[in-house]
């Protein structure tokens, strides 16, 4: 089914999920609200105050830098060794203390839980920015530079066994794949641990991502987005859609990607959560969850537009 047909499809049906839901039932549900508001409206602020609200642990981990790396032109990966007591669930995000500096950066884990569990490590994508904390790990952040983090977010995918299945898409733009990313890593570590799910453990559903960005040089984690499409047939699939290419499009990505635009009805939207600003938007439906992280999030009147710009 072609993902404009699931999106009506799952419009039709929709419910709001409460106490029950995979992704919901460890936090509160996201208020409602409208959809055609002006993002550009809201003034910026600072990673502290836009997650003023949002869940934090109490526990503020050492880490060390032990890999860095260019992801892209614009994007450094960075791996980070942690505590032991350090732990975080795929799709949340880290407070980034950097000594001698006063602003506090926020990032989304990139890495699985699998990964932290098996080598002690996370890794953050940053892309490149005047902020201050990005400014520093492009510029100044060296191997074996120390910081600290903090654990943040009430969004995350850590199923329980006893949880209902549920089918997974995934909608990124740019930098914003960092957390879905992860959840789309943790969900194949789950399958592997348990690949026939005969009744030990939760059972995975399908996951798909749609995953935009200016050039396909800027798409981030493409060939281990590939690889595990590969790896899993049946349970991942992914489309790539870009929006300034310029060169030839390698052959291996040539059938993976999907130029075509896609809007949604203000009527099919009417009926989504809230528009959260830390990178992402959580939608809710009865057996799906549409989940997206934007660089950047475009709205307009009379419709609600899925611009996946790569900014």
């Amino acid at each position: 089914m072609s993902v404009p047909c699931l999106l009506s499809r799952a419009a039709r049906s929709f419910t709001l999920l409460g106490a029950s839901g995979v992704l919901l039932h460890r936090f509160r549900v996201l208020c409602p609200c409208s959809i055609t508001r002006k993002m550009s409206s809201r003034r910026q602020m600072d990673h502290l105050e836009r997650t003023a609200s949002n869940y934090r642990q109490d526990g503020v981990y050492p880490a060390q830098v032990c890999g860095i790396m260019d992801e892209s032109e614009t994007v450094k990966r960075l791996r980070l060794a942690v505590h032991p007591d350090f732990t975080f669930r795929a799709g949340q995000w880290v407070d980034f203390f950097i000594p001698g500096m006063e602003k506090v950066g926020g990032f989304s884990v990139c890495s699985s839980p699998g990964l932290l569990q098996k080598e002690g490590v996370i890794e953050l994508a940053v892309k490149y920015t005047q902020h201050p904390p990005a400014h520093w790990i492009h510029t100044k952040c060296t191997m074996d530079s120390h910081v600290a983090m903090r654990v943040g977010g009430n969004f995350f995918f850590d199923p329980l066994p006893s949880d209902p299945s549920v089918d997974l898409l995934l909608v990124a733009g740019g930098v914003g794949i960092n957390p879905l990313y992860s959840i789309l890593l943790h969900a194949a570590d789950l399958l592997r641990q348990n690949p026939t799910n005969a009744g030990r453990g939760y059972h995975i559903g399908s996951t798909h991502l749609c995953y935009s960005a200016k050039n396909t040089q800027e798409l981030l984690f493409k060939k281990s987005i590939i690889n595990v499409c590969k790896e899993f047939p049946e349970k991942f699939s992914c489309d790539f859609h870009i929006t300034a290419q310029t060169a030839d499009i390698d052959q291996e990505l040539q059938p993976y990607m999907n130029r075509k635009y896609h809007r949604m009805t203000l009527t099919q939207s009417q009926m989504f959560t809230d528009i959260v600003y830390n990178g992402s938007v959580y939608f809710g439906f009865q057996n799906i969850y549409i989940l997206t992280g934007y660089a950047s999030i475009g709205c307009k009147t009379d419709t609600f537009s899925m611009i996946l710009n790569g900014c």
